[in-house]
């Protein structure tokens, strides 16, 4: 689609230059006569230009459809090489053979110059008094030719060459550096068109490996972060049944925005916010008063968007490692909006901390942020002895 797409704007670009080249000698033969109503509208002139320009066309199309392709497309340099140097070679000895003639189109002789009319009193006289003087004496030349004859034109002898020299005269030198310079010029704006497709290909190719990576990463996420509930879940039933029935009740709100939501590319910040609210207020139903959980969440998010399940693996995370059965814990959550997105995220930290084997989470957020930002966010992650903290920066997208 692409290649089809440059090639037709190559070819049209191509075309509309060869016809402004064509066009050239009939626009500068009119300004001609436009400065000049002595010099008449020449077609012969005009065809005589056109046949040296239609030579140069035809090797274009060669060199442009033929051999440019050999080098740019399929990369036969020798063969390239090769035939290109065939063709100036064969332009060359045409150059040598058959030079342009210009005998049939002399500008006008002394004779009827003339005789045009004077443009001046002084010019006329002049005229009249080289018409009353008497005729030169006639000399006979240095190789006993008979004296010319009084009103007798002289003979101009003409060198004819029949046979081109062996050597290439300066017109054929300029006419092979003309050729050269087209087919490098030629060579340039393939290369050109070739290197835009390469970077739209190569776009599209990051584009859909991204993709992959994201859907692969989400796929992830969705089975760690159920696994960590219903172990939750599992805990409530033993301790409080009715809790336990609530706890259902909030997990059923969240996978309802795991399902409708998780598989996109962003979610609005009030729907995420909404599901750290359900998270937070399932997770409040397991501890007991020695663990303070702090959210400050906006009430009114702008119409911005964030990736789906970003902000709670960070949470996640801090309940998972930051609480404590023995002492006091606390979790403080704090999101600000302004043109960027600032979320906080600070935690105690327990004693002996749930280890995972083979977790995902937070090395799934950073492969995430980075593939989805770039170096366009921050994140700076504090792990002290006693506090873990997160500060995490992303630009919002409408």
């Amino acid at each position: 689609m692409w290649m089809q797409e440059q090639s037709r704007y190559e070819n049209t670009g191509y075309a509309v230059l060869w016809g402004l080249l064509f066009a050239a000698p009939v626009l500068s033969l009119y300004v001609r006569i436009m400065n000049d109503s002595s010099v008449a509208f020449n077609w012969q002139e005009v065809f005589m230009i056109w046949r040296q320009f239609a030579v140069y066309l035809l090797l274009f199309l060669v060199h442009n459809f033929i051999l440019a392709p050999l080098l740019i497309y399929r990369h036969k340099r020798w063969l390239y090489a090769l035939l290109t140097l065939c063709m100036i070679g064969l332009f060359t000895f045409y150059q040598c053979s058959r030079r342009p003639d210009f005998k049939h189109h002399q500008r006008p002789s002394m004779e009827l110059r003339e005789h045009r009319e004077p443009r001046h009193m002084d010019d006329a006289f002049e005229q009249r008094d080289f018409d009353h003087e008497p005729p030169p004496f006639e000399e006979h030349d240095m190789h006993g030719e008979e004296p010319k004859m009084h009103g007798e034109k002289p003979k101009m002898h003409h060198a004819k060459r029949d046979v081109p020299p062996v050597f290439v005269g300066q017109h054929d030198i300029v006419a092979i550096v003309i050729l050269i310079l087209m087919c490098g010029m030629n060579l340039g704006v393939k290369l050109y068109f070739k290197s835009r497709n390469d970077q739209k290909k190569l776009k599209q190719l990051e584009q859909e490996n991204l993709q992959q990576q994201l859907e692969y990463l989400k796929y992830q996420i969705n089975p760690h972060f159920f696994m960590n509930t219903l172990n939750n879940i599992h805990a409530l039933v033993d301790i409080d049944p009715e809790k336990a029935k609530d706890t259902i009740l909030e997990l059923s709100k969240m996978m309802r925005f795991i399902l409708y939501e998780g598989d996109k590319k962003g979610v609005p910040l009030n729907k995420e916010f909404e599901f750290i609210r359900t998270y937070v207020q399932l997770m409040r139903l397991r501890y007991t008063d020695k663990v303070r959980i702090s959210v400050d969440l906006p009430a009114e998010a702008p119409d911005k968007v964030v990736p789906p399940l970003m902000l709670i693996s960070f949470i996640e995370n801090a309940f998972k490692h930051g609480i404590s059965y023995q002492r006091e814990s606390f979790i403080d959550i704090k999101v600000e909006i302004s043109d960027k997105l600032f979320f906080f995220c600070r935690n105690s930290k327990a004693d002996k901390p749930n280890e995972e084997k083979g977790g995902v989470g937070l090395q799934n957020v950073k492969q995430r942020l980075n593939l989805l930002y770039d170096n366009n966010y921050t994140l700076n992650i504090q792990d002290e002895t006693d506090v873990y903290s997160v500060e995490l920066t992303i630009p919002l997208n409408s």
